[in-house]
């Protein structure tokens, strides 16, 4: 079993729109998929981006057909803010996303993990979403936004995951701005990144790219 960690630059970027796809993709190669999100904030009938996970990857592995939304988080909170912010009862416990991190393992080849805002989001007081995906020895793939700013984002994230060691690759989804991007922003992109990619028209051959490497090393 290998792991996909997929993150974003911040909240309300495509981290969910992303593992849709990747679960579909996936599933079209043969590959047993499975979803993980370990913390949902502004939870409250129900989890919206579990929900949209689960019964994403319901359609193509059978060993989450008996699940709910719940089985596939560790932790939901009401309040639409950060976990640290959210859990105002302190009750989250990194040893239970890792035991549930490993449970779900068991029902797939490969386990996409979703993440919650972007990597410096605080977990508790003194961890934060990169340092999960470091203790899950994740692959991380960092979705990034196509709005006048990003660039900033974009490069103060992939710092972060070069302090940290974390092998990543990174898309753009092309989603906001979207007639200025090429102007304000590719530029940028084309000069410093050319093989950059965006979730529309290169995510089918990045990520088979990414599990052919990784069958390889595991």
């Amino acid at each position: 079993m290998t792991s996909l960690f997929i993150t974003a630059t911040g909240t309300h970027v495509g981290k969910t729109h992303t593992t849709v796809k990747l679960i579909k993709l996936l599933a079209s190669k043969g590959y047993k998929v499975g979803v993980f999100k370990p913390i949902e904030t502004g939870v409250t009938q129900i989890a919206p981006d579990a929900t949209i996970l689960l019964e994403t990857c319901q359609k193509v592995n059978k060993h989450f057909k008996s699940l709910q939304p719940q089985d596939i988080t560790a932790y939901s909170f009401s309040l639409p803010a950060a976990p640290f912010c959210a859990d105002t009862a302190h009750r989250i416990q990194i040893d239970h996303i890792l035991k549930k991190y490993h449970e779900l393992s068991k029902l797939c080849d490969i386990l996409l993990v979703e993440g919650a805002g972007g990597l410096l989001v605080p977990i508790t007081k003194d961890y934060t979403m990169i340092d999960l995906a470091k203790a899950l020895k994740s692959k991380v793939l960092l979705v990034t936004p196509s709005r006048l700013g990003c660039i900033n984002d974009t490069l103060l994230s992939m710092e972060a995951l070069k302090s940290r060691n974390i092998v990543f690759d990174w898309c753009v989804n092309l989603y906001e701005d979207k007639e200025d991007f090429a102007k304000v922003t590719q530029p940028y992109y084309d000069a410093m990144f050319p093989e950059w990619w965006s979730i529309d028209n290169m995510l089918h051959k990045a990520i088979l790219e990414f599990m052919e490497l990784n069958e390889q090393t595991i």
